[in-house]
């Protein structure tokens, strides 16, 4: 069956900017992607410059809802949908024939549909209208994009720096948050060569607004002319905002100015034609606009048609046109060199216009359409089995943080019923909806070999399977020694040391006892690092004490030694946060001491950064370029792997055990072998090229999508402990 999404853009599309293109863009991209597309107009068009290329697409359905008599009450007419009606219209539209995703630009009417409720789980709102900044996002924004986060299913941000702000910000926004970069349709061939003796021809296209420059950008023919180059300036739009003062007339009466051709509103083909007639665009912006989180599509348009942009300096911009870059402009006298320069050395110009090419050759539509086939893999259901076909699996659990990719993914098997028994804590449910589930289910999954794993060995129903992930702190506890192992299936463990462990210390039968590596969200972790991370030493989580902080701070301190460009980044909730802990005076006294270290070495002070435990880890990951385990001891230690995912160099301390987990190149005896490690690594491209490995290694272990096929196996069919699978042989040979 085709997916079906119904798209909705808070946008006239009478009028030509950035947000009209993107949603013309983005439904052609779903339609790429397979979808069938029912795409919603707010307003009546008054021209088909944007329309008519989407009612030739095939898969494309264009609904009008103010020529379909759709509107109720107030909105009848043929006035353009209010922010108040359009969820209300939407959810009409979706019970005509329910769509498998529902995607929205403009906030208000994407907080209006969140709340509303109708679209939960299949939102894919798309954010660009809300606070890029700390001091911008009130508590009243934050609760809005909680609410809006908490009712997509994916967030689709333009930037990987608006991402990371928004997962940083709302952790409701974290594992939803998805790029979704400024798509290019394709580009029409039609870059002419200018003849020897014409002006210097620099086009403008987009709206006119104080913050886009355009009322300053109509003075250059005039200062170029003044320092001797003839040069046209092309404006093509028609979209003028109605700003404070007399901005609307100023810019309207400048547009007539010698030097400056207007050409009005024109389809985007035919603005791309006529750009694609000049030497240079222009993006420059005011400086207010430097911080934006976003990235102009029109700049990547120019850059497909082999234009050179003069724009601001941003670390945006560096990373896409390289630091190097030539036509970079803070001001309006920079604006002016940069373009001279350009006119006089054909050199300089080449060279723009080769990086601007290539950055646009990232951004093509049939990109998009890939990235979409991607997320609705991930996203949607398959579609096959009845419900009466479907295995029926339960879930039960006091702590699902570790289970909650998988749990995920079982809910989107067309052959799986999944529902769940969430425990109020360790020991504490509802033993009436346990026994309720407990009959009905074909499979019970026990999160932890605790309280759960005891009671559903003791009521489960004759005939279904019993499955029992066991981590760590269980085999110390006497819950093992309760469970009716007779009734359990299989017991999972997440490393093989485990799983030998558990078998010596319980005497369960071999067969029972098998091992799944922990899941990593790869494609969610792997980003591109920020600079300076070659220096930056991560440590995810410090409590309790046989994490071993202090030894951390003794690598760090040996290669601070010699070099002081490494820091130490830490994300952790503090061991006062956990009572069990602080009220242990061994547990207390450790972080006192390590704590005043820290404050008074002269080679730490200033060195060690605390960040709050979040689930913010991805964006957190950008910054760290090798990531330590410098514990006495874990069953798996999630934190070096999803390092590994985001190209970091896993550094680890030999604990019992992680040879069977990770390579034993990334294994060292103590802090001494682990520094001197980093220290080999201090060249970028070798740096690099280990981070490149250890994400290799990731990917082919603990991807998502690896480990949940083989969860997927086990709810019907047992592992054979003896016959190492493919997981098995990834995970070294301890």
């Amino acid at each position: 069956m085709t997916t079906r999404a119904l798209v909705y853009g808070d946008i006239d599309l009478n009028l030509i900017d950035g947000s009209a293109i993107w949603l013309q863009s983005v439904t052609q991209a779903l339609a790429g992607a397979g979808c069938a597309v029912t795409l919603v107009l707010k307003a009546p068009v008054r021209t088909d410059r944007l329309i008519a290329p989407l009612l030739a697409e095939p898969g494309v359905t264009v609904r009008r809802p103010f020529e379909e008599h759709l509107l109720t009450g107030g909105e009848q007419g043929s006035g353009p949908v209010t922010t108040a009606a359009a969820p209300e219209l939407l959810a009409r539209l979706d019970a005509e024939a329910p769509h498998d995703l529902v995607v929205l630009r403009g906030r208000a009417v994407t907080a209006a549909a969140a709340k509303s409720g109708a679209f939960a789980g299949r939102l894919w709102p798309y954010l660009t209208d809300v606070p890029q900044s700390v001091p911008g996002l009130t508590p009243a924004a934050a609760e809005e994009l909680a609410m809006i986060a908490s009712a997509a299913r994916y967030v689709l941000c333009q930037t990987e720096e608006l991402r990371c702000f928004l997962e940083g910000s709302i952790p409701a926004a974290c594992g939803k948050c998805v790029l979704l970069p400024p798509i290019l349709a394709e580009i029409p061939d039609a870059r002419s060569t200018p003849a020897a003796g014409t002006p210097l021809r620099l086009v403008y296209s987009g709206k006119f607004a104080p913050r886009w420059n355009t009322l300053e950008m109509t003075e250059l023919p005039g200062l170029l002319a003044a320092r001797g180059v003839a040069a046209e300036l092309h404006m093509i739009g028609d979209k003028i905002h109605n700003a404070p003062g007399d901005y609307q007339q100023r810019m309207r009466a400048a547009l007539d100015t010698q030097g400056v051709i207007w050409h009005g509103g024109h389809s985007r083909e035919e603005a791309l034609r006529l750009a694609a007639s000049c030497d240079i665009g222009l993006g420059w912006r005011h400086p207010e606009m430097d911080a934006s989180l976003e990235l102009s599509t029109k700049v990547l348009e120019y850059g497909a048609i082999g234009l050179p942009v003069i724009l601001n300096r941003t670390p945006m911009h560096e990373e896409l046109l390289g630091a190097d870059y030539p036509l970079f402009a803070a001001s309006l006298t920079d604006v002016v060199d940069v373009a001279a320069a350009a006119a006089a050395d054909p050199r300089l110009y080449q060279r723009a216009a080769d990086r601007t090419s290539r950055a646009a050759e990232q951004f093509t539509l049939d990109r998009a359409a890939e990235r979409l086939r991607g997320y609705l893999a991930r996203a949607l259901p398959a579609k096959g089995a009845t419900t009466a076909d479907k295995l029926k699996v339960v879930i039960a659990g006091h702590d699902l943080k570790f289970f909650t990719p998988l749990l995920d993914y079982l809910r989107l098997q067309p052959g799986l019923e999944v529902r769940l028994d969430q425990w109020a804590a360790l020991g504490k449910h509802d033993a009436g909806v346990s026994r309720e589930l407990a009959g009905w289910a074909d499979v019970v999954v026990c999160e932890w070999c605790g309280p759960n794993a005891v009671w559903y060995s003791k009521h489960k129903r004759r005939g279904s399977r019993l499955l029992v992930r066991l981590h760590r702190f269980e085999l110390a506890s006497p819950y093992p020694a309760q469970v009716k192992i007779g009734a359990v299936n299989q017991v999972v463990c997440v490393s093989r040391h485990y799983a030998r462990l558990t078998r010596e210390k319980t005497g369960w039968p071999e067969a029972k006892v098998v091992m799944i590596p922990n899941a990593i969200d790869v494609a969610q972790l792997d980003r591109p690092k920020l600079d300076g991370a070659r220096f930056h030493l991560g440590l995810i989580g410090i409590v309790p004490s046989r994490k071993r902080l202090d030894l951390a701070l003794d690598v760090l301190e040996e290669l601070r030694r010699e070099d002081d460009r490494y820091l130490l980044f830490i994300k952790s909730g503090m061991p006062w946060e956990h009572w069990w802990v602080w009220q242990n005076p061994a547990e207390r006294e450790h972080y006192a001491s390590t704590l005043r270290r820290v404050q008074r070495s002269p080679l730490l002070r200033g060195a060690v950064v605390f960040d709050d435990a979040g689930p913010d880890v991805a964006a957190w990951l950008r910054r760290v370029g090798f990531m330590l385990s410098t514990s006495d001891d874990e069953s798996f230690h999630v934190a070096p792997a999803e390092g590994m995912a985001s190209r970091a160099v896993p550094v680890l301390r030999h604990w019992p055990g992680a040879e069977t987990i990770y390579d034993t190149r990334w294994l060292h005896q103590g802090p001494a072998d682990m520094a001197a490690a980093i220290a080999a690594l201090g060249a970028e491209v070798d740096w690099r090229s280990a981070g490149d490995e250890a994400h290799a290694q990731a990917a082919a272990a603990f991807t998502l999508p690896r480990v949940c096929e083989a969860w997927r196996a086990l709810l019907t069919t047992d592992l054979d402990p003896a016959v190492p699978g493919p997981m098995l042989e990834l995970l070294g040979s301890g």
